[in-house]
């Protein structure tokens, strides 16, 4: 049996430590990729059109609209940060008619 001193257990939880940081940095870098659906409404595409005009609009990992929009898409979607505006007729939450 080979004992260990304090100084390798302690580097050994460092080293777990920063590999465990370093793996949820990368798991969730890959969470913030641009899911939004684009279409053109005036012309019909292929798929090898969609993936080239958004090659060609993504700059530095970031998608440009106003290049995807220039090319005649439209996004389906909104973007994330993009907030839904709140109907004015629409009850508050937890609320119910009155009768």
């Amino acid at each position: 049996m080979v004992r260990r001193s304090g100084c390798d257990t302690m580097r050994r939880m460092r080293n777990k430590l920063t590999y465990g940081v370093l793996l949820v940095a990368l798991a969730t870098s890959a969470c913030g990729a641009d899911n939004r659906e684009w279409m053109k409404l005036d012309s019909t595409y292929t798929t090898a059109e969609f993936r080239r005009d958004f090659q060609e609009c993504t700059v530095k990992g970031k998608l440009d609209d106003d290049c995807m929009k220039a090319r005649g898409w439209v996004a389906v979607t909104p973007p994330k940060g993009e907030q839904k505006k709140e109907d004015p007729l629409s009850m508050p939450a937890g609320r119910s008619p009155r009768r």
